[in-house]
């Protein structure tokens, strides 16, 4: 996880692979309780190509 804002529930993951980094919003994470991620947290994620650049979908702390 590169970084995300809770307040403004977005952030973006650095793929460890170095290719670009990936936007993620709060209702990709799939987790119960409080959808929020931490910068360095290690996640999986699955994830799509749009418009504007590479998007997460389903995103597992």
């Amino acid at each position: 996880m590169a970084w995300f804002d809770a307040e403004k529930g977005f952030g973006y993951i650095q793929p460890d692979d170095g290719t670009d980094q990936v936007f993620v919003e709060y209702t990709s994470i799939d987790t119960t309780g409080y959808k929020t991620l931490v910068a360095g947290q290690p996640v999986d994620f699955t994830s799509t190509v749009r418009a504007r650049g590479a998007e997460a979908l389903s995103v597992r702390p």
